[in-house]
């Protein structure tokens, strides 16, 4: 995608909210110190804007691929949170073995941001090892050597090298196929192990209640049906729940039922008769370059949280392993579903539903909303990446946006959010027939991840189906998650 697309203006404001605290946050004020950064300025939310940049990073090199990356971010957050448990007078790490709790007198700022600095630094040079060159050079404005690979379990360089250890060996082989070392990779990294390969091909819809593939534009004037992203990862193990099939939902609805006829009728109706408002939805959950992923959407959305509500180091840490842990667990939640039902996308439903008939709907770039037949209805996108390369469902925004919607909520001990953001509608789908400036309003964490799966299907990449129950799903991997968290902070239900 080229530069036209980006969003032409992106302000976050605040709202003054008052809300009630949680547990998490009601921290003894005369225990901090007047002088501890706090917001922005803490070294935890550094290394979240750190993990962002390097998120949008790897989409630009490797082509979205929300899945890998929401697995990265996971685990560069459990390393931080385990480093830092080291330093805390209750908290039990995740992977973290043989290293004892530091004396309370060793539970200082500087060696938590010593010991998290190191942990986030060698996970992120493993996962985004691209940008090796971009953490070193964040080290060093730290005061902190990169070269330091002490693992002496005495000192914050050695438990925060010794924690991103931990977390990488654990995690090899966990069905993630990150160094091709699942059989038959022949040594490629992310390779389809599984052999999965689709009833339907681009040209040929021979189950049309199973996923089609469907043409890209490679903007160079010629096309491409891309494969199925990463249709192993219901095979990856996840961190806090059971398995990737604890919470899967009941079957989506079939062809020749009354819901799902009524429901692809919406989608076209709800399409073509998008607002602007909508538009800018639908573009500001979908993203484009330089997108973060929807792992990374709600780790900026946590961030928002952190400057709201002035967090402290400790604060944030315990706040985006959290988030990040339900992000990566309903992601193997979502495509267990994704995976078992194989389900199609409203691309290829509508013209299933309506092939000759005449409809209205939005007829690509720069023609607006027009008159066709219905095999000739596509997604509110792009010619480059005109719908996701996956089974539909369940919806992954709405999954990762219920569970971290429900996350934060559960973490902050109100719904209250209170962000939002200003961008022109259709500027990274029709950037030459742009609309309003609009300014979208997230007033709860619940509405927040609602406007994200209902913008999937203002968009036509699903039906409400898709929808409705990827955001329940969401919400119980938050509930299992939360469960997880409160061992591992030392407070035990």
């Amino acid at each position: 995608m080229n530069s036209n697309y980006l969003i032409i203006a992106v302000l976050v404001t605040f709202f003054s909210i008052g809300c009630r605290q949680s547990d998490n946050k009601k921290e003894d004020q005369d225990s901090i110190a007047v002088s501890e950064p706090s917001g922005v300025d803490n070294v935890a939310y550094k290394w979240g804007e750190m993990a962002l940049t390097a998120t949008a990073n790897d989409t630009e090199r490797f082509q979205p691929r929300p899945t890998v990356t929401s697995r990265y971010l996971g685990l560069i957050f459990v390393a931080v949170f385990d480093a830092w448990s080291r330093f805390d007078d209750k908290a039990l790490p995740v992977y973290l073995e043989d290293v004892e709790r530091r004396p309370a007198d060793e539970h200082t700022l500087k060696n938590k941001e010593i010991a998290i600095s190191y942990a986030a630094f060698r996970t992120m040079n493993e996962y985004y090892y691209s940008d090796k060159a971009l953490f070193e050079n964040f080290m060093k404005e730290l005061g902190l050597d990169p070269a330091n690979e002490s693992l002496d379990p005495n000192t914050p360089e050695g438990i925060g090298n010794l924690a991103a250890k931990a977390v990488i060996e654990a995690r090899k082989g966990d069905g993630a196929n990150q160094y091709g070392e699942e059989k038959g990779s022949n040594g490629e990294p992310y390779f389809n192990y599984v052999g999965y390969e689709p009833v339907n091909s681009a040209d040929k819809n021979v189950d049309p209640n199973r996923w089609q593939p469907k043409y890209f534009s490679d903007g160079k004037g010629g096309k491409f049906a891309p494969g199925c992203l990463t249709p192993f990862w219901d095979k990856v193990k996840p961190i806090a729940l059971k398995s990737g099939d604890q919470f899967r939902p009941g079957p989506p609805p079939m062809i020749g039922s009354k819901q799902l006829e009524k429901e692809v009728k919406e989608v076209i109706y709800m399409q073509a008769n998008l607002t602007d408002d909508q538009k800018a939805l639908v573009e500001f959950m979908r993203d484009g370059p330089q997108s973060v992923q929807q792992a990374g959407h709600w780790l900026k959305f946590a961030q928002d949280v952190s400057r709201r509500d002035n967090h402290t180091l400790d604060q944030d840490v315990k706040m985006y392993f959290f988030n990040q842990v339900v992000a990566m667990d309903a992601f193997i939640a979502s495509w267990d579903s994704k995976m078992f039902y194989d389900y199609a996308r409203p691309y290829a439903l509508v013209h299933q539903y309506y092939d000759e008939q005449k409809i209205k709907a939005w007829g690509g770039e720069g023609k607006g909303i027009v008159e066709m037949e219905g095999k000739q209805w596509r997604p509110y996108s792009p010619e480059t990446f005109l719908c996701p390369p996956f089974p539909s469902y369940v919806s992954g925004h709405s999954t990762i946006s219920g569970g971290c919607g429900e996350a934060l909520k559960m973490w902050t001990g109100s719904d209250l959010f209170g962000s939002e953001v200003q961008l022109v509608a259709g500027a990274m789908t029709e950037p030459d027939h742009l609309g309003d400036t609009v300014t979208l309003k997230f007033p709860t964490f619940t509405e927040t991840a609602e406007m994200a799966g209902i913008s999937r299907v203002l968009g036509g990449y699903h039906i409400q189906a898709d929808n409705v129950a990827g955001l329940e799903l969401g919400r119980n991997v938050a509930k299992e998650v939360w469960e997880f968290y409160k061992r591992h902070i030392g407070e035990e239900q």
